[in-house]
């Protein structure tokens, strides 16, 4: 039975939870919003019954840690705590700043630039020392980051990325596998 995912392309969290899925080569269906949990997206796996994306993505990592990539570095105490390390970095550090690159107020523009900044400025030192966030293998803590960078990338502020260099050859490694083009292509639609 495929997994079922309750969501809409265009959300930065269901295209998440759906990059997860393909990067573990799991059948999935997704189900057009009826927000059974007011959140989206819901995720139904047999019994399971999750929402938050990252949630989602976790219980995925984890219970399909054997199929396709090692999301969570679990056979590493280290290179799994770096990984949660930079999984808590994104959710409240880069997640709200780079929602704002096509806000209307150019002051909330402004102010969540400067924190943007600030954040892809550690990004930078750190890729300079390693490939991914977490260390020399791609991990959620990057994965997470695609949803938002996608869109980001196509607003005017999209030299934030190009403009440091490891931060940009990491960007264009993790949006060139093959889960990523996927799941882009159809939110570029939008």
């Amino acid at each position: 039975m495929a997994i079922k995912v309750h969501g809409a392309l265009f959300s930065t969290c269901t295209a998440r939870v759906l990059i997860c899925l393909c990067e573990k080569g799991l059948d999935y269906e997704l189900l057009a919003i009826d927000m059974p949990f007011g959140e989206i997206p819901a995720f139904k796996d047999g019994e399971v019954s999750l929402f938050e994306s990252r949630v989602i993505n976790r219980y995925l990592a984890r219970k399909h840690k054997d199929i396709g990539t090692d999301l969570l570095l679990s056979n590493s105490l280290t290179q799994s705590a770096l990984v949660e390390t930079w999984m808590e970095v994104e959710a409240h550090k880069f997640d709200s700043p780079s929602s704002y690159g096509k806000a209307p107020d150019k002051q909330v523009i402004e102010t969540e630039m400067e924190k943007l900044g600030k954040v892809l400025d550690v990004y930078e030192e750190r890729l300079s020392k390693s490939k991914y966030l977490a260390g020399e293998n791609y991990s959620l803590a990057d994965l997470h980051h695609i949803p938002h960078l996608v869109y980001f990338k196509k607003t005017s502020k999209a030299n934030a990325i190009t403009s440091r260099p490891h931060v940009s050859a990491w960007w264009n490694d993790i949006s060139s596998r093959p889960a990523t083009v996927k799941i882009s292509e159809t939110m570029s639609l939008l």
